[in-house]
Formats: structure tokens, C-alpha cells, sequence
């Protein structure tokens, strides 16, 4: 694959994490069958050389579809699991940083708030545990900056002696943000921090996010399936598709000029006020295919409704298509204009 990505655009933004051809693999067992038959063992390919860049300060969203290799990412930027193949960099890092400090510096704020908090143990101790563990601050001055930490994803002071169990979703999102804050991580990692929560209260925790950013100029790698929720969020745009990235922009690009098929799909899909507002002329059908049977060829080519026969055996990789943006697809100079993008700005 072309690693289009393995240095920053002309725009003064330095990167602070790089993955170069991240690969990850599950081997499968014998069923019953092929163990009389002798047959092989297969192996799942959750990702398959995937080249990424986070730049210190923005927002990148991540998008693509269940099962297409998102949380799997995120999982291996975080140290939760090793990847198969492949390199991680993390810049700015001191030679020799140990295990704490690795897992200091970048954070991971989980899909379920409901799952991802201890209920056996208050706020309080919990923010507590991690200010101590990695001496963020002096001891006397925990409960003050475990208040602080609170007061800045929107809580008060009361938190600290309460439970998970005392608090909705919504809350319990901020604990969990909450939580990722209090060590001082360079980069959060965020796997589809609203998509559990009702629609009233995702608004909220976006716009926490966003305030985050600015005011502490982290780095945030959003991972979302759904491309409306990242739309006024996110800097930049990485589309990922059955264990690769597909394409990658500046989000005004992604939404004005898509280059990808799928990128244009996922963008059609978005609901609109007017039926006749976009062209159904991309609208894919169908699962995506098992990554335990990857399509030869461009893996989306059996639901691409432009693919043509060089699409079947030719497997492209990430190509520039203009400044700051690249495209894996065979045809991404010869689709056609996109109308979707400016009206959808409009009504969002």
C-alpha cells in the first residue's frame, strides 16, 4: 500500500501518533467438518495494512461501518491489543518511557458508559486512584483537582461520593471523559462515545468533546459510523471499509467532493429534508463480505455500483487525489461532480 500519510500536510500541524501498515489477525479453529476433511486453518483479518496519522491538536474521525476494523484501532493505539503486523508511533515520546507512561499518554473514552465504570467504586475513588498512580499531582491537592476534574465535563463536587449507579447515561459519559482527563493524555481515543446515548444528550457530549479540544488542544481520534455525527466535530476524515482506510480529507472536502464510492454512500445515507436532495446513483446494497473471505480485487467492488472489470483483480491502494486528500479507488479521478455535499451543510 502507498503510505500517503506518513508525513504532515503543508499545514504546520506535527503528528502525535502514526500507525504504518497495522495489520490484525484472529486465527480461527477447526470446525467439525474440515477436521476430518484436513483443511487448513483460516484466519480473520480485522485489519489489513492501515496507515494513519493524528496530528497534534485536531479531531480525526474515523467512519466506516460495523465490522469494518474501527474499534479494533482503537483497541491497539491504546495497548489494549497488539497488533499482528506493523509499526505504531508515538512522537514526542521520551526514549525509554516505560508501560505508565505509554498508557498515560494516550486515553480511550468507551461506547458504553454503562459498562466501562467499576459500580463497586465511587467517583471520588476512582479519580482519586489515578492521581495518585500517576502523580499527577502532590497528595494534598487531589480532592481540589478531582473537583476540577469534575467541574470541566460539566459536573459538581457532589460526584465524588456517589456511584456510577447514581448517574444516567449521559453522566456517566462525563465520568468516563472524566476519567481519561485525569491523567493528562496527549491523545483521547474515543470508540463511539454517543452512539449508546439518547439523540437529546449526544449534542451535549459533542460539543463537551469540542470544548475539550480547544481549550486543552488534545488530540482526539473519533471513531463513529455514522458521518452527521462528526460532520462540525472533526478537522479531518479517515474512512475505513472491511479493515482499510478507503479515503482521507479535510471533512469539508470529504463532504463537498467524496472520491470513494463508499465514502459517497455512507454520506447518501445521511437523512435529508427534500427526497430529490442527492442522487441515489451510489447507494450500495447488501453486508459488507466476511473478513474471513476478503474479495479479491478492491474489497468493495461486489457493492460498488461503478465497479468495472480491473475493479475484480486490481487491489488499489491509498493514492493522492488532491492536496491533503487520498482515495483508494481505481476510479476516483472519473467519478462524477457530487451534489449532496453543499445542500446537507445547509440543513444540518
Amino acid at each position: 500500500m502507498t503510505d500517503v500519510t506518513a508525513q504532515p500536510e503543508a499545514t504546520g500541524q506535527q503528528a502525535v501518533l502514526r500507525v504504518a501498515n497495522i495489520s490484525k489477525e484472529y486465527q480461527l479453529g477447526h470446525g467439525l467438518f474440515s477436521r476430518f476433511g484436513g483443511a487448513q486453518k483460516t484466519s480473520l483479518k480485522a485489519l489489513d495494512g492501515v496507515d494513519l496519522e493524528l496530528r497534534r491538536g485536531e479531531v480525526l474521525a474515523l467512519v466506516g461501518e460495523s465490522g469494518s476494523g474501527k474499534s479494533t484501532l482503537a483497541k491497539i493505539l491504546v495497548g489494549a491489543l497488539n497488533p499482528t503486523g506493523g509499526e505504531i508511533h508515538e512522537l514526542g515520546l521520551a526514549d525509554g518511557a516505560g508501560r505508565r507512561e505509554r498508557a498515560r499518554r494516550v486515553q480511550m473514552v468507551f461506547q458504553d458508559p454503562y459498562s466501562s465504570l467499576n459500580p463497586r467504586i465511587s467517583v471520588g475513588s476512582m479519580l482519586a486512584g489515578l492521581l495518585r498512580l500517576h502523580r499527577v499531582v502532590p497528595a494534598g491537592e487531589v480532592r481540589a483537582e478531582s473537583i476540577r476534574l469534575l467541574n470541566r465535563v460539566g459536573l459538581q463536587e457532589d460526584a465524588l461520593s456517589a456511584y456510577p449507579s447514581q448517574f444516567s447515561g449521559g453522566q456517566r459519559q462525563r465520568l468516563a471523559i472524566a476519567r481519561a482527563l485525569a491523567v493528562r493524555p496527549d491523545v483521547l481515543v474515543a470508540d463511539e462515545p454517543v452512539s449508546a446515548l439518547d439523540v437529546s444528550v449526544q449534542a451535549t457530549i459533542l460539543e463537551l468533546f469540542r470544548s475539550l479540544q480547544d481549550e486543552l488542544g488534545l488530540s482526539i481520534l473519533f471513531v463513529a459510523h455514522n458521518l452527521a455525527v462528526v460532520q462540525h466535530l472533526s478537522q479531518r476524515v479517515a474512512v475505513m471499509y472491511l479493515g482499510r482506510i478507503v479515503e482521507t480529507a479535510e471533512t469539508a472536502e470529504i463532504f463537498s467532493n467524496p472520491r470513494h464510492p463508499y465514502t459517497r454512500a455512507l454520506i447518501d445515507s445521511i437523512p435529508r429534508m427534500s427526497a430529490d436532495s442527492v442522487t441515489d446513483q451510489f447507494e450500495v446494497e447488501g453486508e459488507p463480505p466476511s473478513p474471513i473471505n476478503v474479495p479479491s480485487g478492491c474489497r468493495f467492488h461486489p457493492r460498488c455500483p461503478v465497479a468495472v472489470d480491473r475493479c475484480r483483480t486490481e487491489d488499489p491502494g491509498l493514492s493522492p487525489v488532491g492536496p491533503g486528500h487520498a482515495s483508494a479507488c481505481l476510479l476516483a479521478a472519473e467519478l462524477p461532480a457530487y451534489r449532496g455535499g453543499p445542500e446537507l451543510k445547509e440543513e444540518q
